[in-house]
């Protein structure tokens, strides 16, 4: 998983680019532009959508954890090569959405990319990138029923999201943070469930 972006930075240029270039950005262009190994960036950037603006259009965010679950998966089973269907390769966003997601992401990327970065490496390699995507198909799949609750969705995807993050910047201690995340992200859902009965 030496391919693609190595930093919050290089996606959003990455991004730019692509809105530059056409009125919309598919999810194919997206993976070309990124490289087919690049596991990391594709759990971190579909939840980033889901948590911005974006991510209010009705039926995006179970799309959203689909195309997650689909990488998971992948991940989970060692795969080298990142595979999504042509009907997913073909969903897009209008271009101006993205280079306003961009634009809104800058200052934080600018942030995260001087803080995170190499730390506890060990936690990155071996069996831990499996369990990270285990850990993002059980968030994924909380994702649909939570959609009918306004914003119940961000916090499985910023778990999903901060996973993405340290394996992408292959950052131990991110992955810790990402575990604490996702069970904060479960127990806020099974609240929001109960709470519901």
């Amino acid at each position: 998983m030496t391919d693609g972006p190595s930093s919050i930075g290089d996606i959003l240029s990455t991004l730019d680019d692509l809105a530059k270039d056409d009125d919309r950005v598919s999810l194919g262009d997206v993976i070309e532009a990124f490289g087919n190994r690049s596991f990391g960036p594709f759990l971190l950037l579909p939840a980033l959508i889901d948590i911005s603006p974006v991510g209010s259009i009705p039926g995006l965010p179970s799309l959203l954890a689909v195309v997650i679950s689909l990488v998971a998966v992948q991940l989970a089973l060692g795969r080298r090569h990142l595979w999504l269907p042509e009907f997913l390769k073909r969903r897009s966003i209008g271009s101006d959405k993205v280079r306003k997601a961009v634009n809104k992401a800058h200052k934080p990327a600018a942030w995260a990319d001087r803080w995170f970065h190499g730390r506890l490496p060990a936690l990155t390699h071996g069996p831990f990138p499996r369990i990270a995507a285990v850990a993002c198909i059980i968030l994924a799949l909380t994702v649909p029923p939570l959609e009918l609750l306004p914003l119940a969705t961000t916090a499985p995807m910023a778990a999903i999201a901060t996973f993405g993050l340290a394996l992408m910047v292959r950052d131990g201690l991110v992955v810790i943070v990402a575990l604490a995340l996702a069970v904060g992200a479960v127990a806020v859902g099974i609240g929001l469930a109960v709470s519901k009965l």
